[in-house]
This record gives structure tokens, C-alpha cells and sequence, in this order.
């Protein structure tokens, strides 16, 4: 399987989710990309946006791509393997209209003000376009992807969405340096990326209603919706979803065996669109 470099350039650089954007390369399934990101203000150093944009077009989050997969038709699910996150080593969090900077050191990132919390990378955004025509706001997370600002996608974990369009489409970017669930100040912290890698393939036999996620010792459901009651009640039925064919029990069971054995969880609260996603550990259920 190929690994695909793509350039930090303005061309493979984007502020919308759009389906009517021309890919910027064409992968086969099993490939894998690799890129560079700038922060999601569209910083690579801290002084000055990296390239001229219209915000008017423009205007959401510095994303790579998008990068098309061959013979991916909507209906499939797209697997993203996050291979790689490493961030370039400053980053910024906004706090009330306030902008406090931090620098990473080693595994840490230390506070302009001497505080430090422990480096954790991911990449904030990761997703396709929704199958209607014209610009798409990048902030609120779908359930094709996008903003799901999920901390626990660090490196080693996979992603699975559904695909809602021939070709999928994805784009990548926001790089994060670490954040805590909720993302309450609106920004984690927000840091440019030196590089991060994605592997692309394909599956038929995976029917989702919510993106779903495997990391290190359990899987991971998302729910999405402006209200967080529903979003909570989207990724619990995701998760059932994912209990009934892992377990091969029926509804019933499956809804009384989340309530025993899955953790609830709220991702974030600041994208117009709220997240929650729900954690089943292995081995909570024997």
C-alpha cells in the first residue's frame, strides 16, 4: 500500500466542507496520506495566518484535502486509521476573549504562565462533506465526520464514518495539542501540526448511524445533535447498535447490559452541534 505526501500549500488547503471541491489527490483503499496543518486560525508560526483566504468563502477551520477514495460510494463506511499526530511545538487556548500561549516540552506542554498539562495530540477535525450541494460550515460536527473535537483519537486509533458520498471526500485538520472533554472555552490547545499520517479503506458490512471509534481497550460511539439529551440518546443507540452485532444479543438485553457496563461521556459542548460519545471498555461485559 502507498503512502501519499501532501504539501502544505494553499491549493490542498481549505476553510469549508464542499462537495463540488476537487480533490486534491486520488488514493486507492489501504493507502495512507500524509500531510502538515496549520492550526485551526490558519497559523503555522503564531504571528501571522500562513496564507491569504477570503473568510467570506474560507472561513472555518485549515483543513487538508479533500482527498478522494477510489470506488468509495455512499452507503459504505470510510475506516481512518490515525497513524501519526505530531504537533510543531507552540500552541494557543482562548479563554473569554483572552489568548494564553503554550510551548511543548517533551510529552508537556507548559502554560505561558508556568502551568503544564500533559501533551496528548489528535486532530480535532476529520470528516466529509454532507451529500448536499454548496459551502459547509466546519464547526459543527455531522454524522459524516468533521468537528468532533474527540480527544481520545490520538494516534493508533481508528474512525469509522459513514461515507455520504461517492469518492468520500475527506478532509483533515485543527490540529490539538491536548484537551480535556467538553472543550468549555471553546479552543483546546490549538496547535499546528509538523506532521500526521491517515490510513484509508473501505467496509461494506458496517451499517452506522453515528461514527463510531476503536481505541486502545474499547470502542467508542458518538452521538451529535444541537440538543445534548438527544446527542446522549444518539450514542447510546449507536452503542447498542454496536452491542447487538459485536454480542449477538437483542435490543432489550443489549440496552440493560449498556446500562451496567457503558460510560457516558460529553465530548464537547461548543460547536452549535453538541457531542457525547459513549465508551464500552473491553472486558466490562464477560
Amino acid at each position: 500500500m502507498a503512502v501519499h505526501e501532501i504539501p502544505l500549500e494553499r491549493r490542498t488547503t481549505h476553510g469549508r466542507f464542499d462537495r463540488d471541491l476537487e480533490p486534491v489527490l486520488a488514493v486507492d483503499p489501504g493507502d495512507s496520506i500524509r500531510f502538515r496543518a496549520l492550526n485551526s486560525g490558519w497559523r503555522w508560526e503564531p504571528e501571522a495566518e500562513h496564507f491569504e483566504r477570503d473568510p467570506s468563502v474560507d472561513g472555518g477551520h485549515a483543513l487538508c484535502g479533500p482527498v478522494e477514495v477510489r470506488g468509495a460510494r455512499a452507503g459504505q463506511t470510510l475506516v481512518v486509521g490515525i497513524d501519526e499526530v505530531v504537533p510543531r511545538g507552540w500552541g494557543v487556548t482562548w479563554g473569554e476573549g483572552e489568548l494564553f500561549s503554550w510551548r511543548l516540552e517533551g510529552e508537556t506542554w507548559r502554560s505561558e504562565r508556568g502551568h503544564t498539562v500533559r501533551a496528548a495530540p489528535f486532530l480535532g477535525v476529520i470528516g466529509m462533506p454532507a451529500p448536499e450541494p454548496g459551502r459547509q460550515s466546519t464547526s459543527p460536527p455531522r454524522r459524516f465526520g468533521g468537528n468532533l473535537d474527540c480527544k481520545l483519537l490520538v494516534a493508533g486509533t481508528t474512525l469509522f464514518l459513514p461515507v455520504p458520498l461517492d469518492g468520500a471526500l475527506l478532509s483533515a485538520g485543527d490540529g490539538h495539542g491536548a484537551q480535556g472533554d467538553g472543550e468549555v472555552s471553546g479552543t483546546a490547545i490549538e496547535c499546528p501540526l509538523d506532521s500526521a499520517q491517515l490510513t484509508l479503506s473501505l467496509r461494506d458490512d458496517l451499517e452506522l448511524r453515528m461514527p463510531v471509534a476503536r481505541i486502545d481497550g474499547a470502542w467508542v460511539a458518538f452521538g451529535l445533535d444541537e440538543d445534548l439529551d438527544r446527542a446522549a440518546e444518539l450514542a447510546t443507540e449507536t452503542m447498542l447498535d454496536l452491542i447487538e452485532r459485536e454480542l449477538g444479543v437483542d435490543r432489550k438485553y443489549a440496552l440493560a447490559l449498556a446500562s451496567v457496563a457503558v460510560d457516558l461521556h460529553v465530548t464537547q459542548v461548543v460547536n452549535g452541534v453538541k457531542g457525547v460519545h459513549a465508551m464500552l471498555r473491553d472486558g466490562a461485559i464477560g
